[in-house]
């Protein structure tokens, strides 16, 4: 397999969205024992629905959610084909198991049909859109990733900069050797998925992603932005609170507001 962008098609083409909300949510037990943590709330809708408003609000509109465990069902009662973003239909895909974020990222192979695909991690919110920021990326440039400047990076993985370019990222680092978490964002283009039939599972188990970053890494191929807002994991009790409250301190931001998912009160017992 090949690294080097003259192989690379190029022309014009079209991104396409795809959000990763599988897993066991085991940090948010015993919430999670009844119900997928994305379906939790944040703020006043569940956190499923950030993600998505997010690719819309890039002019993403091809969108793929991948799931999985036995709330699957769940995400398409409640999201449909995606009318409440302004969409026209919503793709779903089934992750069986627990084989990592890289694994489910590979089920939406033939979805991505060779365009490049902004990946988003389902239980990441960020406070702006992100369009002006994957505006930086185009087609045949190998991957990009969104860093955050943090006071805790030894909970994240790390991204080493040398002069200006991304040379490497470590998992978890303590001490850590810089404050660049990489967040739940990626951009990708189509070897992505060549890179994931390559890789073999870590310790734990699981196809990870970092692996597939530090491959484009290893071709110079890697891109970065840094933001400038926050960004909320909503991952643990802790950052699910403080999710809901940075939201509900940004409620004129469209990026957060969204479209407004009304109830449907015609089986509401009438007020006497």
């Amino acid at each position: 397999m090949e690294g080097l962008l003259e192989d690379v098609p190029r022309g014009d083409t079209e991104m396409k969205g795809v959000v990763l909300a599988g897993g066991l949510g085991t940090r948010l037990l015993p919430m999670t024992r009844v119900t997928n943590k994305h379906l939790l709330p944040v703020y006043d809708r569940p956190m499923i629905c950030y993600p998505i408003q997010q690719l819309v609000t890039c002019g993403i509109e091809d969108i793929l959610v991948v799931t999985g465990g036995g709330s699957s069902g769940d995400f398409l009662e409640l999201l449909g084909n995606g009318e409440e973003f302004g969409l026209n239909h919503l793709n779903y895909a089934y992750q069986d198991g627990e084989g990592g974020i890289a694994q489910a990222l590979g089920l939406a192979k033939d979805f991505s049909a060779g365009e490049p695909l902004m990946v988003l991690l389902g239980d990441n919110l960020f406070q702006d859109s992100l369009e002006e920021a994957i505006g930086h990326y185009s087609q045949g440039e190998g991957a990009m990733i969104f860093l955050k400047e943090v006071d805790d990076p030894e909970r994240f993985g790390v991204a080493i900069l040398e002069d200006d370019r991304v040379v490497s990222i470590i998992e978890k680092p303590n001490p850590a050797p810089s404050s660049l978490a990489v967040t739940g964002c990626y951009v990708f283009d189509f070897r992505v998925f060549e890179i994931i039939e390559g890789l073999q599972p870590s310790s734990r188990g699981e196809l990870e992603i970092t692996d597939v970053n530090n491959k484009y890494i290893e071709w110079g191929e890697m891109r970065h932005q840094v933001l400038d807002g926050w960004r909320a994991d909503a991952g643990t009790v802790e950052s699910l609170v403080r999710a809901s409250r940075l939201v509900s301190e940004n409620r004129e931001n469209p990026v957060l507001r969204g479209i407004s998912m009304e109830l449907d009160n015609s089986n509401q017992y009438p007020s006497e």
